[in-house]
């Protein structure tokens, strides 16, 4: 999982646990709206933060650098395609945005995006919760490949 730019320091740490109990790596593009050290960070993940392979990059070029070649999945309200229609492979990048903005119109149009994705809500809703959104989206994937490594 790729995060750019991340805003609050609980939706991270949710994340972070989400990628240990996973086995998930998590990708992280600065700048991020806290301090490591936060206190709703730590909270949030708990014990997990020592369990979940973590990595941050400076900028979304240099973590683009690190993940490729793979396909990334940029998840997005105004996904063409369903998340339950992608087939996920190993390697394969869910790139999500900032809670705030979601990924601005230039990643979006990104090249070595694969696909944008959304998530099916009702309609008039703005957004789901960034950990939320990323729970379903790794869950998917991971179910297409029998939760390997799971227990």
């Amino acid at each position: 999982m790729l995060l750019h730019t991340p805003e609050i320091p609980g939706n991270t740490g949710n994340i972070i646990r989400l990628a240990a109990i996973t086995g998930a790596e998590l990708h992280l593009v600065e700048p991020v709206g806290f301090d490591f050290s936060d206190a709703k960070l730590r909270r949030a993940g708990l014990d997990y933060h020592d369990l979940a392979v973590m990595t941050v990059h400076p900028d979304l070029q240099t973590a683009f650098e690190a993940l490729m070649p793979a396909r990334v999945f940029a998840f997005t309200a105004n996904g063409e395609e369903v998340f339950t229609d992608i087939d996920y492979g190993p390697g394969d990048v869910l790139l999500f945005g900032r809670e705030s903005t979601g990924l601005p119109d230039e990643v979006l149009a990104d090249p070595r995006i694969s696909a944008r994705v959304r998530l099916p809500m009702q309609p008039s809703r703005r957004s789901l919760n960034l950990a939320n959104s990323a729970s379903i989206a790794l869950y998917e994937a991971w179910r297409q490949h029998g939760f390997a490594g799971g227990g």
